[in-house]
């Protein structure tokens, strides 16, 4: 039975632990009403400086899940109870990444909507 135990919290440290890649963490929802009386200069403008952001983010949340994914390979390899000790999860860095993959679609639909006015 305590083998089984450990391999069920061995899992959840596994699902758990690690931080997501950032192609699947999902935009937050950001209503496009709030850009309707941005001109189309204002609008290129804010999804060029979302896309500065989002891209540094992408780099930074992509290099944080790969060292999740290393030292969890190490830590089942080497010596597994460690693994209670990783930080891992999603930090703020991970929020702010959806809430601007978010206002970036917002923007898009903005401008969509305003392609059609």
């Amino acid at each position: 039975m305590s083998r089984l135990t450990a391999i069920a919290s061995l899992s959840i440290v596994v699902a758990s632990g690690c931080a997501s890649k950032p192609t699947e963490i999902q935009p937050q929802y950001v209503s496009p009403l709030q850009y309707q009386s941005y001109d189309c200069d204002q609008v290129s403008g804010e999804l060029g400086r979302i896309s500065r952001k989002t891209t540094q983010l992408f780099g930074q949340l992509d290099k944080a899940a790969s060292n999740d994914q290393a030292q969890m390979a190490i830590g089942l390899v080497l010596f597994w109870p460690t693994l209670f000790l990783l930080e891992g999860g999603d930090g703020p860095e991970a929020a702010e990444y959806a809430r601007l993959k978010g206002e970036f679609d917002a923007l898009e639909q903005a401008e969509i909507g305003r392609a059609h006015v």
